[in-house]
């Protein structure tokens, strides 16, 4: 098994689609459904939860399922080639959706689908790629999920502003894309060991009868600051409208800064990690994302839409027809961007580096586990602190570093999930 940038990046393409839909649906369906149905912040968590409550139940599952698997196109790829396409489908029609039935139906649909094959298609990643350079690997494949959702907050708050359609259609037409691309240009191994693999229940009891520790407090850290992104990600636009008083459109635009920094500094985070270790990279990451997040709650509104320099593709318009600029909002949010890159980009590889080969879907299943209960649990705090707070979206800024606090505690007793020896 060799590493082969070329072919990483091409898988990067399924991460890419994940991206498109995800970053498309944090960012408008929140707006939709205050808009639209009226529906209470506190609501609107709960209600962005609910793609993670099925996810949780479904993703573990299935990537042990597809350890498992042995079908003539590999192990993977048959999850992607079912769930791709229906999700495609359901997430075009989400936003022409009058009704708040039918507008639940379309995203339960898509939810269902999309839990399907997101274990499998990140689980390629590991499979195809040596430990010594799943860091890297990793870098390139959040380069290309990292270029998802600046396309579908960029360009798809362009296009809200046009009609409210538009970035769903989009979103669904380059999910097609890249899963063809995906499947004609990745070609899984069709050596399966013959050895009993264990199955996703096995495994999380093993993490929990471990003397050590290390993947229980590694899975307890990655709860910890997924519940403090989600806190960003799901209630910034509204943060951005109710708090800074910007439109939906901007407030999706400056939110891209995050993930254009994350991109950009995806490939260097795994590169650094090879050299300093990856827990050394998170625990950096980590510390920067507390000091940033509290400095965007103490510091007043009108400071944070200070203008800084002129921002042509990811600036906002101060005033109505005015030049795209970067605030200090823009630039607390790019070093955010690049403190993510080494927490979000080394994370997977120790989680894989703590298991062998044959249970690589399952442990990844296990990442979006506890990422997907962090999910969960972080719209609803959020939601419900924001509501009984009088509708203060600011406070998501002191929830946030408080839960990337914990788990940098947690990760201190980390001791395994380095790159293993070839």
């Amino acid at each position: 098994m060799k590493f082969s940038y070329g072919k990483t990046f091409l898988l990067g393409f399924g991460f890419f689609g994940l991206s498109i839909i995800w970053g498309t649906y944090n960012a408008f369906v929140p707006v939709f459904l205050q808009d639209k149905f009226g529906i209470s912040a506190g609501w609107i968590g709960f209600f962005m939860t609910l793609d993670n409550i099925a996810a949780l139940f479904i993703q573990p599952p299935v990537g042990a399922w597809s350890d498992n698997l042995h079908s003539k196109i590999g192990r993977r790829m048959p999850f992607i080639l079912v769930g791709a396409p229906i999700s495609a489908l359901a997430f075009g029609l989400i936003p022409m959706q009058a009704v708040l039935p039918l507008f639940v139906a379309c995203t339960s649909t898509l939810i269902l689908s999309m839990a399907l094959w997101r274990t499998p298609v990140i689980a390629l990643m590991p499979d195809i790629t040596p430990s010594k350079y799943r860091s890297q690997a990793n870098g390139i494949i959040n380069f290309m999920g990292g270029v998802g959702t600046i396309i579908a907050l960029k360009a798809g708050g362009s296009l809200f502003k046009i009609d409210q359609s538009f970035p769903f259609w989009l979103g669904s037409g380059l999910v097609i894309v890249a899963a063809l691309l995906v499947f004609l240009f990745i070609k899984e191994s069709q050596e399966f060991e013959a050895t009993e693999k264990p199955d996703f229940i096995t495994s999380l009891r093993e993490i929990f009868q471990d003397e050590e520790k290390s993947a229980l407090r590694l899975f307890g850290a990655i709860f910890f600051w997924f519940v403090g992104y989600q806190a960003i990600e799901t209630f910034f636009t509204l943060y951005a409208t109710n708090h800074l008083g910007l439109d939906a459109g901007d407030g999706a635009t400056l939110l891209s800064v995050l993930p254009l920094f994350f991109v950009i500094f995806a490939i260097p985070s795994g590169i650094i990690s090879a050299r300093i270790g990856r827990r050394v990279a998170i625990s950096i990451g980590l510390s920067a994302l507390v000091v940033l997040l509290t400095a965007l709650y103490f510091i007043p509104a009108q400071t944070l839409l200070s203008p800084i320099a002129p921002l042509p593709l990811v600036g906002i318009p101060l005033v109505e027809g005015g030049a795209r600029m970067l605030t200090v909002a823009g630039l607390l949010l790019m070093v955010c961007g690049v403190a993510w890159a080494l927490v979000n980009i080394n994370s997977l590889p120790m989680v894989v580096d703590m298991t062998s080969a044959v249970r690589i879907g399952t442990f990844t299943g296990l990442y979006y586990l506890f990422s997907t209960l962090a999910a969960i649990v972080g719209p609803n705090i959020n939601g419900w602190a924001i509501q009984l707070t009088g509708n203060n979206y600011n406070l998501i800024m002191i929830i946030a570093p408080i839960f990337m606090l914990a788990a940098l505690l947690m990760l201190i007793g980390v001791r395994r999930g380095e790159a293993l020896a070839e």
